[in-house]
Formats: C-alpha cells, structure tokens, sequence
C-alpha cells in the first residue's frame, strides 16, 4: 500500500484516491518568464515520478498542469504593453520549459492550463466569492478577506490572527483593508496587458488562476495537488481559502510538497555563480538523464545538495545500469533456470516496490536496483544465469524503467560485429573492420573514459548509437556491433 506525507494533515497516510480506478492530480507548473532551473526541476521530476509510481500501481491518471503566463514577473521582463507581446514572449519560454521536460523524460500532462487562456473561469470564481460576501473592492482591485475564512492557516499551520505584513505574504502595490488578504483581480495598470470582465478592466492574482483551472478539470474536490515546499504559504494556502469558500467543500486531498535543492551546500543565486538552467548543464557536457539520475537520488522530501561531483556519479550509475542491460541482452546463455537468479529478481521487485510505497524513498529503491545488478552480474560471469532468468530480469530492468528512467530505450542487437582491445591507457587496437567514423568516436570515447569524463563517454556512446552501432565495455576490451 502507497503511503504517502499529506502536508495538510503533517502524517504519513495510506492513499486511497476518490475514485479507486483514477488518480486525479494538479501540479503547478513554471512561471514562464525565463528558462526554469534545475531547483524548478527538482519538484518537476519528483512529481513525473509519483506520476509513474502510481501507474505502475495500476492507477490511470488524470493530471493537469498550469502555465503561469501572465504575472508581475512576466510583464516586467517581457515588457509587454499588449497581450500580443506578452503572449509571444511567455510561449518562447513555455516552448523551452518542454523542450527541457522530454530531455529529462518528464511525462506530458494531460491537460496544460494556460492562466491567459482561462481568464472568464477566473472571473466568474470570482464573482461567486463576491456573491458570499469574502471579497471587496478598492481602486478597481477585488480582495479575498482572510478573516472571513475560518480555517485559514491550515494547511501551513499558521495562525492567521498572527500573520502580519512581511515575509512571504502577498504583499503588492495594490491597497488592501488587511495586510493578510490577498489579491484576486488586479486593476488595470497603464501600458500593461489587461482584460475587460465584469470585475472591471484587469488581470487575475496569481493564486486564483490555480483553483479556477484545477476545478475546471478536475472537480470541485480532488486527490493530489504537488508543488514546491515554498508554495504551501502562501499560495497553496491562499488556493484553499478561496477554493473552499466558494464551494464549501473539501478542495484537495492529499497535498504533497518538494524540498528545496541547494548548491555546493549553499542557497542557489544568480550573484553566487552556482544557478544552473539545465541548458547550461548540457553546455558543460552533462547528459540530461545523469540530471535527472542526481535530482531523484535523494527522496523528495529531504533537502538536496545538488554539486557536479553528484552528477559526474550519477553518470557512472547510468553507464554501470546501460552495461549491465547490454550485457544482459547479448550474452548466450544456456536454457532453463538458474539456481538464485530468478529469486534475486523476484526479491528486488519486492524491495523496489516497498521502498517507493514508503513516501516514494527512491534512495532505497535505488539501492535495491544496484544491489540486484551486481547479484546478477555475479551470476553472469559465474555462468549461472540462464534464459528463463534472462526474460525475467528485462522484465524487471522495464518495471524499474517504467518508474525512474534509467537508461535510454531498448536496443535490439543483430549477430555480428567486431571487437577492439585496449592497448595502454587509452590506445585502441581495432580487430574487425568498422566505419572510419565510428573508429574515431571510439576512441575518443576509450580517451574520455579514461580521463574520467564520464559525461562525454556517454555522449560519445549515444552518438556511436544513433549512426548504427552499439559498444559494450568487458574485462577484455570494448567490443561492438552493428544494431
């Protein structure tokens, strides 16, 4: 049984969804006003891999996303005067946002919720506020008033009678009755995009676009809404409040909150030199999947200090999982069963499963993946495992796959090839013919091997690849074959 840490409840609860067949969840996706960091992608991939877990659970899911595409920071950096100039700018870095997602094999949504686009649904949430008396007016603007919902403050755990004008409130350039309430319909401002509703000329606040989108697609109530650790106070409180208000009903769930990645051990800034897009990773020769490997190797709720030396390991890790599949897919084995590899399998899989119904601990289901290589490569070289062991473990290499994305899709081998032998350090002595483009990416491979680059090792063997070959390393040399 998944069990789960539910912020609004601050327990580990067993998961049982409204609908035992579907899964319905809202994630809140980037603000797209630049490139989104590796901090963003933290949460990002923490929320595809529950996505994942949940269908390996058997669960269908239905997740919806939103695009923050119009907000102060939007505006300010685009320097848009007009919706045409605003949308141009947001879809270029929404664009991109994408772009970086399949990289790190991020599952699409199923819906992606553009604020701009839902601006009536943000009204008219609105306009049912107003009608039960938690909202007014002043200079154009419409406000939520905190003090008129009783339950403010609980999924934070804060005393709303305590919070005060300061840190982390919404705090804006719109006047308010209470420093504690929160905007929902800015005025329109001169030379900035607005749009003309019933409230009056304007733009939506930032927290109401959430709960109008999420409940458009989802329902008034639902089961998971993820985020950052940084979203509970205020937005994600603020998403209650009026959610809740104007259905009075429950809104979410089960809330489930990422923590923060840090850099070098210190807080990621732009004026520390330590802020990564994932583009500047790639700059550096970093493959997007060892990023990925390094943001889901510490679980999500635990604080991760994110540092090249991480990245550099969770490439080896990578090529230590990609060898073993090869290796696991060419060898010829004997028929039949062997005597301890098809129980090491089947004990993996429970302690991968286990590990991941624990609050998603993909360290432990990690460790479980790795300890169960090295079993089975014991039992290769020692010529005990078999076919039927063999059949088994790729089912299990496409279970651990199906959840955190290990390697890249499967290769199919035809017979024939070659081999090459490693002479001193880095020298390579080929043994069978090979295309003469091929003979130099390997070995400018064995020479980045061998200079511990192991990011551009698995550049160069992807690209060894994609023009038609496949290598493997053993204990006697690289050898090579045509796929």
């Amino acid at each position: 049984m998944l069990k789960i840490s539910n912020t609004l409840s601050g327990k580990v609860e067993e998961f049982q969804p409204l609908d035992p067949q579907q899964v319905r969840i809202y994630t809140c996706g980037p603000t797209v006003y630049d490139h989104a960091h590796i901090g963003n992608f933290r949460t990002f991939v923490f929320q595809d891999v529950l996505k994942r877990y949940l269908r390996f659970k058997g669960y269908a899911i239905f997740h919806v996303m939103n695009i923050t595409d119009v907000d102060d920071k939007t505006i300010r950096n685009s320097g848009a005067s007009t919706l045409a100039q605003l949308r141009e700018y947001t879809s270029r870095y929404s664009a991109a946002f994408f772009e970086d997602c399949d990289k790190l094999r991020i599952l699409r949504p199923d819906v992606v919720a553009h604020a701009t686009e839902h601006i009536p649904e943000m009204a008219a949430l609105i306009q049912t506020l107003a009608a039960k008396g938690y909202t007014y007016q002043k200079e154009g603007s419409t406000y939520f008033k905190i003090a008129q919902f009783k339950d403010y403050g609980k999924l934070s755990k804060l005393d709303a009678e305590g919070i005060m004008a300061g840190a982390r409130v919404d705090v804006d350039e719109y006047g308010k009755q209470d420093a504690r309430d929160f905007v929902l319909w800015k005025a329109a401002k001169n030379g900035e995009p607005h749009w003309e509703t019933a409230l009056g000329p304007g733009r939506p606040g930032w927290h109401v676009e959430c709960s109008a989108m999420s409940m458009k697609y989802l329902g008034e109530s639902f089961d998971l809404h993820c985020g950052a650790v940084d979203l509970v106070f205020p937005h994600h409180e603020n998403e209650i409040a009026q959610s809740e208000a104007a259905t009075e009903k429950p809104f979410v769930r089960y809330w489930m909150h990422g923590e923060h990645l840090i850099v070098d051990g210190e807080k990621m800034a732009k004026s520390k030199g330590n802020f990564y897009t994932l583009r500047d990773l790639e700059e550096k020769g970093f493959d997007p999947l060892a990023v990925r490997y390094a943001l889901q190797s510490v679980p999500y709720r635990r604080q991760l200090n994110f540092t090249f030396d991480l990245l550099h390991q969770s490439g080896k890790s990578l090529a230590r999982l990609q060898d073993f599949k090869l290796r696991l897919t060419t060898e010829k084995l004997r028929p039949g069963s062997g005597p301890k590899a098809g129980e090491a399998t089947a004990a993996a899989l429970q302690q991968f499963e286990k590990a991941m119904d624990d609050d998603l601990n993909t360290a432990q289901a990690l460790a479980a993946v790795f300890d169960w290589v090295r079993d089975l490569n014991t039992e290769l070289s020692e010529g005990r495992l078999c076919e039927n062991d063999r059949q088994a473990a790729l089912r299990a290499l496409e279970q651990f796959n199906q959840v955190l994305e290990l390697w890249k899709p499967a290769i199919h081998v035809k017979a024939g090839g070659g081999s090459i032998k490693l002479s001193g350090s880095a020298s390579v002595e080929f043994l069978s013919e090979v295309d003469e483009q091929i003979r130099n990416l390997i070995e400018q491979r064995s020479q980045a091997r061998s200079a511990r680059n192991f990011a551009l090792a698995d550049q160069l063997r992807d690209r060894i690849y994609e023009l038609g070959y496949i290598i493997e390393d053993t204990k006697e040399g690289i050898r090579w074959k045509k796929r």
